[in-house]
């Protein structure tokens, strides 16, 4: 038996990146899906489930958008019978002004996206799963720049932070209903999103300083967030709420420091 056998699960930002690629393992580990993306990836990623043999139905949607997360819940209980898991996911880098710089229409689409519509899906997705009766996960896709400065600029790091308590606040407010929300926050890992970065250290031939702050030396694979976020929308992590884990090679598990490489020894 699969981690989600007969589990109904929404994933946003599925057109790539994390989003895909959990979508690919919760479809593998039984979840009927009900995936959305703002751009046209989407259907690629559902191809890509119903080919390995799952069931999916694709939504071109936006996040931030009220009416649009209603209709993947709404797509869920009309194609599925119901709802088990969300996991928004969905987001954007955002606004990249300084504090003195920055420009206050693209802080508020950033955190329209980033956290409007993390909390959307648990306004939503939840009130679905607590009428239902039968408990339910919800995982919010924070980032290690919502925990520490320094992974991010401004207003991309101030809307994870907030969705970061966004999981502490609402898993509160769904005392006693059985709905756990959670927040995976990830590490620097290759996606759409992070892109430009990748792609100029490859230009550059520095690809092995990606990464090198954490102590595994490497940046992550959207597989790797894929199966965290796996663990946390499945009974697995039935004693698991109101969380923010992070999985980025041990990065925020220091403060900065001068290594002593193993092995080493000081004179």
């Amino acid at each position: 038996m699969g981690a989600l056998d007969g589990k109904v699960a929404i994933i946003t930002g599925a057109g790539s990146g994390i989003g895909r690629a959990s979508a690919l393992r919760f479809a593998a580990e039984g979840a009927k899906l009900v995936i959305g993306d703002k751009t046209a990836a989407v259907h690629e990623t559902a191809k890509l489930v119903k080919d390995a043999g799952g069931e999916v139905v694709a939504l071109e949607i936006d996040a931030g958008v009220e009416a649009d997360v209603v209709s993947l819940v709404a797509a869920a209980k009309d194609s599925f019978g119901g709802l088990d898991v969300a996991f928004a996911n969905a987001g954007i880098i955002g606004d990249m002004g300084g504090i003195f710089d920055f420009d206050p229409d693209a802080w508020a689409e950033t955190l329209r996206v980033n956290l409007i519509g993390p909390a959307l899906m648990v306004k939503h997705a939840g009130k679905a799963m607590v009428d239902q009766g039968r408990g339910g996960a919800i995982v919010l896709t924070a980032s290690v720049a919502g925990l520490n400065s320094g992974a991010g600029p401004g207003a991309y790091s101030a809307s994870k932070a907030g969705v970061i308590n966004l999981a502490k606040t609402a898993a509160q407010q769904l005392s006693t209903s059985g709905v756990r929300v959670n927040a995976v926050c990830p590490g620097l890992t290759e996606t759409g999103m992070t892109k430009p970065t990748f792609d100029y250290a490859k230009a550059k031939e520095v690809t092995h300083k990606l990464g090198q702050l954490n102590p595994l030396r490497r940046a992550a694979q959207p597989e790797e967030l894929a199966n965290v976020a796996l663990f946390l929308a499945s009974d697995q992590a039935s004693y698991v709420n109101g969380q923010a884990i992070a999985v980025d090679g041990g990065l925020t598990s220091s403060h900065p420091v001068t290594r002593q490489l193993l092995g080493q020894t000081s004179h």
